[in-house]
């Protein structure tokens, strides 16, 4: 894939011989375009990133990923072309009702039939207040 490299680090590695462990624009090393923590080229984005602009993936794979370390595991986040992506679904007046009851009902406790400010806890099956009494 072209115009995934980075000026910057391409000439980090010419200059002093440092070569950067996540780089990878080519796939060579990680079998997949890979860069460096907060060095992604522009163009592509994460799903958080995509979501955060109202948009999803379309239906499209991943085209590059980042890769860091954290602690002592490699993290990876996926990266997806902008100009592919689809604006988020929104969900139907029915779906949102749905949604609505289905929320509605994991804060119904099964003992009082109270609705509580909270989400029943499934270990007790009731409400705090019921499962203090008991």
């Amino acid at each position: 894939m072209t115009g995934l490299r980075s000026v910057d680090l391409d000439q980090l590695a010419d200059r002093t011989g440092i070569r950067v462990e996540f780089y990878d624009p080519d796939g060579t090393r990680y079998g997949f375009p890979t860069f460096p923590y907060q060095a992604a080229p522009d163009g592509l984005a994460t799903r958080r990133q995509l979501r955060a602009a109202g948009l999803r993936p379309g239906g499209h794979d991943p085209v590059a990923q980042i890769l860091w370390r954290h602690r002592t595991n490699r993290r990876v986040a996926y990266l997806y072309r902008l100009d592919l992506a689809a604006p988020k679904r929104v969900a139907t007046p029915a779906q949102r009702e749905a949604i609505a009851k289905a929320l509605r009902a994991r804060r119904t406790c099964g003992v009082c039939e109270q609705v509580k400010p909270y989400y029943i806890p499934r270990r007790y099956g009731c409400c705090l207040d019921c499962h203090g009494g008991h």
